[in-house]
C-alpha cells in the first residue's frame, strides 16, 4: 500500500512541470518571432521620403539656398545617414551658429541660427603696436559674418606680431558684444606682457673661435643694462634660423668646409623671465687652397689663358666665394674671346693629410638655350630700366644660371623692394627661357636725426633728408645740414649710378659751409660746386673725375688781433679756385682675398687754373692697411698719409689753401696745432703747411669685460710732421716752425660701441714735439643717429 501511494504520488506530480516546460518554450518563440517581424519595420522607420521643406530662423540666407545645400532634392528618400550629412554641410557653410533637421512625415523641417554679423572690431590693451598694425593682419572684417574659428585665428595671428617683437607671453583674447539685429562687436582683448630678452648666448663645440667672437657674428645680443635703447637683445623666433645661417657663412668664408650647426636650443631662466641660447656646432678643421689648375673640354679653347685669369694661389684659406669670383673671370673671359654657352665646373678633390682642397676648373659647353625675354612686375614706382640694368644678359643672349643668381642679388641689394626674385620658366620653345622678375616695393626715403660732440667741436647736430630712388630712376638725392658749436654746413648731393646707361657713376655735390672757431682767430665762408665721374677699372680699382670750383673767405672774428700772415691773407677777400682731379682708389678690404686683412690705396691729383683766382697743384696719397689677429680678436691697422701743395699763383696762397693738420689726422694735437705758426704781433696763429705726411699704427682688443658692454681697448702711435710756407706773405711776421721737426706721439684708447652711437676716448702723450706746438691730451668723439 505505501508503495502504491508513493508511486501514485510520483506519477502524479509530473504532469505539472511538462505544462510549465510547454509554456515557457511557447512564450520564447512568440518573443523571438516577434522581435524577428519587428527588426524590418525598424530598417523601414529609418528611410524618409522628402516632399517638402519647412525652413525657419534665417534672415540673411535665401531659404532656397539653405535647401540648395543639404543636397536633399524634393520627393527624394534618404536615410538617416544622408540626413546627417545634409546637417553636416549647413554647419560647415560657416554662417549657421546652430543647426536642427527635424523630419515630419514627408516635411523636412530646418531650423537655423544665424552667425551674426560684425558690427565694428576694436583692439584693447595695445600700447606697443598701432591699430592699424594689427589690423592689417586679421581677417575678420566689419560687415562680414562673425565666426569663432576666424576670430581664434586672428587672434593668434596678432599674437604672432607680438612674438616677432620678442614678447612671447603677449595674450589676446577676442570677446564679442551682441548688439540688435544679429549684430556683435568684436574686441580683440591684448595684454603685451614684457619683451623677453635673451640673458646669454654661448656656444658649445668652439674651438678656434672664442664666444666673444662668434656673439659679434650674430644678429640675436646678450642683454644689457641700457637695453631700454638697445633691443637686439629681444628673443626673435625667427632670428635664430637666421643666425644660424650667418654663423654657417663665418665659418665657410675661413675654410671651415665641414662646419654645422647641431643645435640651437634655447631655455628659459629658472624665473622664466629671460632665456638662454646655446648654439651647440662642430667646427671641423681649417681648409686651404692646394693645386689650382684649370682644363678645357672644348675643342679650341686654350686652357693657359683661363688659368691666367685666376687670382687664387695655394696655400689661401678657402673661400667659396673666391671660387664664385673665379668662375665668373673665367666666364668674362669667356665672352671677350667669344665663346657661346661656356660653363666654368669646380671640381674639389679633398686632401685630408695636409688639411687642402685641390680645385680643378674645368671649360665645358653648356646647353644651348637662350634668354628670349625679360619680364618684370610689382614695380609700381621704379622703372623698368632701374631693374634690367642689374642684368648682365640681354634678350637673346645664351642663358647662364650665374649670371641670373647674381642678378637677382644685385636687384636686392639696391634697397628698393622688400622682396626681390628672379625665376627662369621655359619659353615659346625648349631652348629658350623666360626670367620672370617679381619685385615689391618698399619706401626708400629717409629722414635722420644725428648728434655729436668732439672736444674740438663741441655738440652738434645734422639733419639729412634722403631719397634713395629718386623719381623710380634709382638716382639719389640728399640734403642734410650739420651744425656744431664752431661749424655750419649745408649741402646738396645727388647720385646717378648709371650715367648715360653705363657703368659710370656721376656724383654731384654743391653746398655752403662756414666756420667759426675757437682755435683760430678768423672765420671762413665756403661756397662750392663738385661734380664727378668713377668709372670702375677692375673689381677692386676705381678711377675718379672730378672738377671742383670754390668760392672762399677769410673774415677777421670779432675783438680778434691777428698776426701778419693772417692779415694780409684777410685782404685778399673772396677768392675762387677751379680745378681739375683724377684719382685712383685700389680697396680690398671687403672683396679680397682674405676676409681677415685689406689694404686701401688712394692717390689724387687736381689742378687750378681754369679760371679763377688760383694756381696750384695739389698731390694727396693715402694707404691704409688692416689685419685680424687672434682668432681675430685682436685688430692691427697701419697707415699712411701725405700731402704737397705747389703754388704757382702771381698772389700769396692762404691758410685755407694749405695743409693744416688736427686731431682726426694727427692725434695729440689741437686742431692747428702743430706746423708752422705767426708770432708776430704777439699772437700765436697756426699757418698750415705745403707738406705734410703722418703714420699712424694702432690696435685694438678686448679689455676682458662681459661683451654685452660693447666695450674694447686700443693703442697707438702716430709720428708725422707739417712743414714749408713756401708762397707765402712773411711780410712782418714771425715765423717759427717753418722747417718744422718730427713728431712723436703715443697713446691709449678706450671704444665704446653705444646704442647711442660708437664712442672713442684717447688719453694721448707727445713723446717729442715743438714748444709752440699746441698739445691736447684728451679727445672724444661721439656719433649717433636716432
Amino acid at each position: 500500500m505505501t508503495k502504491g501511494r508513493g508511486a501514485g504520488t510520483s506519477c502524479g506530480g509530473q504532469k505539472p512541470t511538462n505544462k510549465i516546460l510547454w509554456r515557457t518554450l511557447t512564450f520564447f518563440f512568440l518573443f523571438a518571432a516577434a522581435s524577428l517581424l519587428a527588426l524590418p519595420q525598424e530598417a523601414r522607420a529609418q528611410n524618409f521620403t522628402i516632399n517638402s521643406f519647412d525652413v525657419d530662423g534665417n534672415r540673411r540666407i535665401e531659404t532656397g539656398t539653405i535647401i540648395a545645400r543639404t543636397g536633399i532634392e524634393p520627393g527624394q528618400t534618404v536615410t538617416a545617414g544622408q540626413l546627417n550629412d545634409a546637417y553636416q554641410r549647413l554647419l560647415d557653410s560657416g554662417v549657421f551658429e546652430t543647426v536642427e533637421l527635424t523630419p515630419r512625415g514627408s516635411t523636412l523641417v530646418i531650423e537655423v541660427q544665424e552667425y551674426p554679423t560684425i558690427n565694428q572690431i576694436s583692439i584693447e590693451g595695445n600700447r606697443r603696436v598701432k591699430d592699424d598694425v594689427l589690423m592689417d593682419v586679421i581677417s575678420s572684417q566689419p560687415r562680414r559674418v562673425f565666426t569663432p574659428q576666424v576670430a581664434e585665428a586672428d587672434a593668434d595671428l596678432i599674437a604672432e606680431v607680438y612674438s616677432a617683437q620678442g614678447r612671447v607671453s603677449a595674450t589676446v583674447i577676442p570677446r564679442i558684444i551682441r548688439r540688435s539685429d544679429n549684430r556683435v562687436d568684436l574686441v580683440f582683448e591684448v595684454a603685451e606682457g614684457t619683451a623677453i630678452e635673451v640673458e646669454r648666448v654661448s656656444f658649445v663645440g668652439n674651438r678656434a673661435y672664442s664666444d666673444r667672437r662668434l656673439r659679434r657674428v650674430l644678429e640675436t645680443k646678450q642683454a644689457t643694462f641700457l637695453r631700454t635703447f638697445f633691443r637686439s637683445d629681444t628673443f626673435i623666433g625667427d632670428r635664430i634660423e637666421f643666425d644660424k645661417q650667418v654663423l654657417r657663412d663665418f665659418y665657410l668664408s675661413r675654410g671651415y668646409i665641414d662646419f654645422r650647426v647641431n643645435s640651437a636650443n634655447v631655455e628659459f631662466t629658472r624665473e622664466r623671465d629671460a632665456f638662454f641660447l646655446v648654439m651647440n656646432i662642430t667646427e671641423g678643421q681649417k681648409f686651404s687652397f692646394g693645386q689650382i689648375s684649370t682644363v678645357s673640354e672644348i675643342p679650341g679653347v686654350n686652357a693657359a689663358d683661363y688659368q691666367n685669369a685666376l687670382k687664387i694661389k695655394p696655400g689661401v684659406t678657402y673661400s667659396p666665394t673666391l671660387i664664385e669670383n673665379s668662375i665668373a673671370r673665367q666666364e668674362r673671359l669667356g665672352v671677350k674671346q667669344g665663346v657661346d654657352f661656356l660653363r666654368v665646373e669646380p671640381r674639389v678633390t679633398r686632401n685630408p693629410r695636409d688639411l687642402t682642397l685641390d680645385v680643378q676648373f674645368v671649360l665645358t659647353k653648356g646647353p644651348r638655350v637662350f634668354v628670349e625675354r625679360i619680364d618684370i612686375e610689382g614695380n609700381t614706382t621704379t622703372l623698368d630700366r632701374v631693374i634690367r640694368r642689374q642684368f648682365d644678359t640681354v634678350e637673346g643672349d645664351p642663358f647662364n644660371p650665374r649670371e641670373i643668381r647674381q642678378a637677382a642679388e644685385r636687384i636686392n641689394a639696391l634697397g628698393f623692394f622688400a622682396t626681390a626674385n628672379v625665376e627662369p620658366r621655359e619659353g615659346s620653345t625648349p631652348s629658350q627661357v623666360i626670367l620672370d622678375v617679381d619685385v615689391e616695393e618698399q619706401p626708400t626715403g629717409s629722414l635722420s636725426l644725428g648728434g655729436s660732440y668732439s672736444v674740438t667741436d663741441g655738440f652738434g647736430l645734422a639733419v639729412g633728408l634722403n631719397e634713395a630712388n629718386f623719381l623710380g630712376r634709382g638716382q639719389n638725392l640728399g640734403i642734410s645740414i650739420s651744425t656744431a658749436q664752431d661749424s655750419e654746413q649745408y649741402t646738396i648731393d645727388f647720385t646717378e649710378p648709371y650715367l648715360l646707361g653705363r657703368k659710370l657713376r656721376f656724383d654731384l655735390g654743391l653746398g655752403l659751409a662756414s666756420t667759426n672757431s675757437s682755435f683760430a682767430s678768423y672765420d671762413t665762408k665756403r661756397v662750392f660746386f663738385n661734380p664727378q665721374l668713377s668709372y670702375a677699372i677692375g673689381e677692386l680699382s676705381a678711377v675718379r673725375l672730378r672738377y671742383g670750383w670754390e668760392r672762399s673767405e677769410m673774415s677777421q672774428q670779432d675783438d680778434e688781433t691777428n698776426g701778419a700772415v693772417i692779415s694780409s691773407e684777410i685782404d685778399q677777400g673772396k677768392r675762387i679756385s677751379s680745378s681739375l682731379g683724377l684719382s685712383y682708389v685700389y680697396d680690398s678690404r671687403i672683396g679680397g682675398l682674405n676676409p681677415n686683412a685689406g689694404v686701401l690705396f688712394e692717390v689724387g691729383v687736381d689742378a687750378a687754373g681754369l679760371g679763377g683766382d688760383n694756381k696750384f697743384v695739389k698731390t694727396t696719397a693715402r694707404g691704409v692697411a688692416q689685419t685680424k689677429v687672434l682668432s681675430e680678436e685682436v685688430t692691427l691697422r697701419a697707415s699712411l698719409e701725405l700731402g704737397a701743395l705747389h703754388w704757382s699763383g702771381n698772389d700769396f696762397s692762404r691758410t685755407i689753401d694749405r695743409f693744416v693738420l688736427g686731431p682726426n689726422t694727427f692725434r695729440g694735437f689741437e686742431p692747428a696745432g702743430l706746423g708752422p705758426r705767426d708770432l708776430s704781433n704777439g699772437q700765436d696763429d697756426a699757418i698750415g703747411g705745403n707738406y705734410y705726411w703722418v703714420a699712424r699704427f694702432e690696435t685694438d682688443f678686448p679689455l676682458g669685460l662681459p661683451e654685452e658692454l660693447g666695450l674694447r681697448g686700443g693703442l697707438f702711435y702716430d709720428v708725422g710732421n707739417l712743414y714749408n710756407i713756401d708762397n707765402v706773405n712773411t711780410a712782418g711776421a714771425n715765423i717759427v716752425g717753418a722747417n718744422g721737426a718730427i713728431r712723436h706721439v703715443i697713446g691709449i684708447s678706450v671704444l665704446w660701441d653705444t646704442p647711442f652711437g660708437p664712442l672713442r676716448f684717447n688719453f694721448s702723450k707727445a713723446l717729442k714735439k715743438e714748444d709752440f706746438d699746441k698739445e691736447q691730451n684728451f679727445d672724444l668723439t661721439i656719433q649717433a643717429r636716432f
